[in-house]
């Protein structure tokens, strides 16, 4: 039977490590560092840090490991694809110059305009006072953008000239490269794909819900909850999708010589003129991943070795249920989340940053849990949701590890929703 190992803490890796452990090919999956929520599913954490390349690959290698899959985007980002495959160990990722198209801004802008990939016009500063006097100069709303890796949160879309003016002094504090691009109007989603080389395999659509509080208000997050389907995005939209940036993203790293085995995650804005590119990631999204995995009926780890093999995978997905999660998160987030509150343990719930034992977890971070169901309908998988999370909430009388002062939006899977009873 084969091991595997996911690098990652976080609900995205508690779903990929669940969908490794459901192949009959599979004995034993490891998480590094992992969390102690994911025990209860038969996970195996490890105590080595996402970014120790040496201890990961000497674990690698000591345990006979088949696959690694990497979760996160900062490990690729600093280089882990590339120093396991010097260590001639299988992995599953970007290397390091792919990884860009998701750590710069600036570098996926540049890639997009070199391949014909539809996305918004925009201006790069390295300065503050140019940055803001062409601000001035433009119509609103304004989307400012961090050249790096943000943890989701690198992104403001100013609606006065003082609000980009305060996300621009803000964004130079913490980089030298900053964006400002033309605001684009149009219906948000996300379109992930598992590469090898120039093969692929298309995910489910699904939306992600990036605000903090309900009806899209407050900061940007990580993300607090996601749907899939996405009944807005239609079969003929994924072709679009497909045609005019999927494919020619992959034909783009193959001639910029940056071809490899790991994700693209498109995030796609569908307007009047068609669909465009918001950003991209060259990994799984988290929350996404927790509603995609399980609706795939075929082996998920089959499906990994045969890209790293550059071989066409089968891959079916099922069709007749809607999957929805919500995101529990720890007050105080997005900003210094509150630690060692209690979070309730519920089967089946994919959990990130939390510490304490299996049956005692304790927050420690943002995003703490990640409930999901399906259901016949989207709203009826969002009846199912919410009725877990209700039911939590009853038991905190008798229960001191139920939701207690757990933060969570009310309405993840409204706009998918309205879309189906209009």
């Amino acid at each position: 039977m084969a091991k595997v190992l996911v690098v990652g803490g976080g609900g995205r890796e508690h779903a990929i490590a669940k969908a490794m452990l459901a192949s009959p090919q599979v004995g034993t999956v490891y998480c590094a560092p992992g969390n102690p929520g994911m025990v209860a599913d038969g996970i195996q954490t490890i105590a080595i840090d996402e970014l120790d390349f040496a201890g990961l690959a000497d674990f690698a290698r000591a345990n006979l490991v088949a696959v690694t899959f990497v979760g996160p985007e900062v490990p690729l980002a600093a280089g882990i694809v590339d120093y396991f495959q010097a260590a001639g160990l299988a992995i599953f990722g970007p290397n390091q110059a792919a990884a860009q198209l998701e750590s710069s801004k600036v570098f996926a802008k540049d890639f997009m305009q070199r391949h014909q990939i539809p996305t918004a016009a925009y201006q790069q500063f390295h300065e503050l006072a140019p940055a803001l006097a062409y601000s001035q100069q433009q119509s609103l709303p304004q989307v400012i953008k961090v050249d790096g890796l943000a943890a989701g949160k690198g992104v403001t879309v100013a609606t006065s000239y003082e609000q980009a003016a305060t996300a621009l002094t803000n964004a130079f504090e913490n980089s030298s490269t900053v964006l400002i691009e033309d605001y684009v109007d149009g219906f948000e989603f996300s379109q992930m794909v598992l590469v090898g080389g120039d093969r692929y395999v298309l995910l489910p659509t699904a939306q992600d819900h990036k605000r903090l509080q309900d009806h899209d208000r407050g900061p940007n997050t990580g993300g607090m909850g996601a749907y899939s389907p996405v009944p807005q995005i239609t079969p003929a939209i994924i072709q679009q999708t497909v045609t005019t940036i999927v494919e020619p993203t992959i034909a783009g790293l193959k001639a910029d010589g940056l071809s490899f085995e790991g994700v693209i995650y498109v995030g796609g804005i569908l307007t009047a003129d068609g669909v465009q590119v918001i950003e991209y990631n060259l990994r799984l999204g988290d929350p996404e991943t927790q509603i995609l995995l399980p609706q795939l009926q075929s082996d998920f780890y089959q499906v990994i070795v045969d890209l790293l093999q550059h071989r066409q995978p089968h891959a079916e997905w099922q069709t007749v249920s809607s999957y929805l999660g919500v995101v529990l998160a720890a007050p105080g987030y997005p900003g210094k989340a509150q630690a060692g509150v209690p979070v309730p343990t519920l089967a089946g719930a994919d959990y990130a940053s939390v510490a304490g034992t299996p049956d005692q977890l304790v927050s420690a971070g943002g995003r703490v849990m990640m409930v999901t169901a399906s259901a016949a309908s989207l709203a009826g998988a969002q009846k199912a949701v919410y009725r877990q999370i209700d039911q939590l909430a009853v038991y905190r009388q008798i229960d001191q590890l139920a939701v207690g002062d757990l933060i969570y939006r009310h309405d993840i899977g409204a706009k998918g929703i309205a879309a189906t009873t209009d």
